[in-house]
């Protein structure tokens, strides 16, 4: 008896051959499962960060389209370079008063400062110049927020402030007086027609660029306080926000109807959340109790988490995202900025994971971790 055994690299068409199914279907099913993306567990860089505020209110770092990170220490602002390693420090604000807030404008040129007396200054980084000092709050901005030309500012007194930077005085354009209680989140939307609001009232609130006076919408799902706003660069009038620990949810809204579209309970305070612009994927940071970083696949209507990312020993309140939105950098009350590799690079082949490509940091004197200083 002669026994042929069956050739195990058959063809597609044979495998088929009884198939409904079209051609490019079956060749589809026939190509091998893509294995999920490694996220790297652990940061790629260090540093440290003397004077880094456990306060769940303030927002103390933000990272600039010319790759310089801005934070807030203290009284002082650093500026970090990316690509060159180099610490530079920006301003002091003297002893009796101290950064709540930092911001980058649009190009990377000028960064507004929120200070805890309430004026908001804006220096030219470039001429390492201060070049405005905004009055108007009458307590610490801890949030701010840039629409091209036009910087927002959200304070402890209840009130929003918009002004047109390139206007010779500080006249205000809107005045919003709606939040009855501290504004802890200002984000723009991608096509700067709205701008979203979160305070420790509990509520978010959408304003219109044209309309001044009454907010576009008001929600008040969240449980407390809303810090976490971030718009989706992906789909107009998506917007995403987080609650504080007594809420632990990130919900998400479509602003062009008003309407709720899904939640998710994470387990912990939401302190941040944002998009990458290279695919439809989102990081979370977190405080109690768990302390950590997450980073989720939207798959609509829900979310699966892709990574957890632990390492901070308190809870991590800021969250700032490279320019080429690959990377992240945290920073948390135990006063450490540490850099995580989280986001896939657009239509480009992923390079190793435990690159940055935010530079080589030449000329920095650190241990074998990764470990420096910001402090100078």
């Amino acid at each position: 008896m002669n026994f042929t055994p069956t050739s195990p690299s058959r063809s597609i068409a044979d495998r088929y051959s009884l198939s409904p199914l079209s051609a490019a279907t079956q060749r589809l099913l026939a190509s091998p499962v893509k294995p999920p993306r490694s996220i790297p567990k652990s940061p790629y860089k260090v540093l440290d960060a003397p004077e880094l505020q456990d306060d769940f209110y303030l927002n103390l770092v933000d990272w600039s389209s010319s790759n310089v990170l801005g934070v807030g220490l203290g009284s002082c602002v650093y500026l970090w370079s990316a690509q060159t390693g180099k610490v530079t420090k920006l301003c002091d604000l003297g002893v009796n008063d101290s950064v709540t807030s930092v911001n980058w404008n649009p190009k990377g040129s000028h960064l507004a400062i929120g200070t805890n007396s309430g004026p908001v200054q804006l220096w030219d980084v470039l001429k390492n110049k201060k070049v405005r000092n905004l009055v108007g709050h009458d307590h610490r901005v801890g949030t701010l927020a840039w629409n091209d030309y036009v910087l927002s500012s959200g304070s402890r007194d209840r009130t929003i402030i918009t002004r047109d930077m390139r206007a010779p005085n500080d006249t205000s354009i809107f005045r919003h007086t709606k939040h009855k209680q501290e504004v802890c989140g200002l984000k723009w939307s991608p096509n700067n027609m709205q701008l979203a609001s979160g305070g420790n009232d509990n509520r978010l609130m959408v304003w219109d660029r044209a309309a001044s006076n009454e907010p576009l919408y008001t929600f008040r799902d969240h449980e407390a306080a809303i810090k976490a706003i971030a718009w989706s660069p992906h789909q107009s009038g998506l917007l995403a926000s987080g609650g504080g620990s007594a809420d632990k949810k990130i919900r998400f809204w479509n602003t062009q109807t008003g309407s709720t579209l899904s939640c998710i309970d994470t387990g912990s305070q939401v302190c941040n959340v944002a998009w990458s612009s290279n695919l439809n994927e989102i990081v979370s940071t977190h405080g109690y109790s768990q302390n950590e970083v997450v980073v989720w696949k939207e798959l609509s209507p829900a979310l699966t988490k892709q990574a957890v990312l632990t390492g901070h020993s308190m809870r991590v309140l800021y969250l700032a995202v490279s320019p080429d939105s690959e990377n992240i950098v945290t920073g948390a009350g135990d006063e450490t900025l540490r850099f995580w590799n989280v986001f896939a690079k657009r239509n480009r082949r992923r390079e190793d994971d435990s690159s940055s490509g935010m530079g080589d940091f030449d000329g920095i004197t650190g241990d074998r971790g990764g470990r420096l200083s910001l402090n100078m």
